[in-house]
């Protein structure tokens, strides 16, 4: 009977220690208005605060680390973290890797550039435009506009792109909606090139959460989390904060 007790015992004691691993997400927090790092070193943005209501909602202890963003899959595949939350678009490339929660935001991607310097898409061919290193932006003008002539050049971050357009090295960026438009509205000189690009195996399917291969457990938990603030009312505003118009 003793050692039945004992026995038990332990086993709520392992349980609970399960229950209360970290949870450990990676990110890119370079990212505005999806993740950054302010004045305080501290990390903000849209992503960052959906993932901690989550965990709160989800009662998860979670903590937040920032990689490169081409860094970030291979981390959940060598698990050494649990989950990405980082802009990351949907794509069938990266289902083969990771497991991606439902999408929490609708995502499109623009080129932008010096204004007046280009009128349109097609005049940008054969011209030199700046992507995130790893990202489906890159690989977007790697499957379907290298062979018209137009030339991508990787970079650690968007921001560094950007900041090689205003000195002249770069004759565009190519990235998402939002934080295009987060840029905008602080530099003039510049205007989005063309439509915004919604290309369902690239950027139409959305951002998700990535999670390790076959963690469904969390999977659900995020899932779950995802729905409940989305009733409540809470992603929305959320949501409003970061994307007012």
């Amino acid at each position: 009977m003793k050692k039945t007790l004992l026995s038990l015992a332990l086993l709520a004691v392992s349980a609970s220690a399960v229950q209360a691993e970290e949870v450990k997400f990676v990110t890119n927090a370079a990212y505005p208005p999806f993740e950054y790092v302010d004045d305080n070193n501290e990390m903000q943005g849209f992503d960052i605060e959906l993932a901690k209501t989550l965990c709160a909602q989800a009662e998860l202890e979670c903590s937040f680390h920032n990689q490169a963003f081409d860094s970030l899959i291979p981390s959940l595949k060598f698990r050494r973290y649990h989950a990405a939350i980082a802009a990351m678009d949907v794509t069938p490339e990266r289902a083969e890797q990771v497991d991606f929660s439902d999408i929490y935001y609708e995502n499109s991607a623009v080129f932008v550039a010096p204004a007046g310097k280009y009128e349109s898409l097609d005049s940008l061919l054969k011209q030199t435009v700046g992507v995130q290193n790893g990202t489906s932006h890159q690989k977007y003008i790697q499957d379907k506009l290298e062979a018209e002539g137009l030339q991508s050049r990787p970079y650690q971050s968007v921001q560094d792109a950007l900041l090689d357009m205003t000195n002249g090295r770069l004759d565009g960026v190519f990235a998402d909606t939002a934080v295009v438009g987060e840029w905008l509205a602080k530099q003039s000189g510049y205007t989005v090139v063309g439509d915004p690009i919604t290309d369902a195996d690239y950027f139409g399917t959305g951002f998700g959460i990535a999670v390790t291969k076959g963690n469904q457990a969390l999977l659900e938990q995020l899932n779950k989390a995802l729905a409940e603030i989305k009733a409540d009312g809470r992603y929305d505003s959320l949501y409003q904060k970061y994307f007012p118009h």
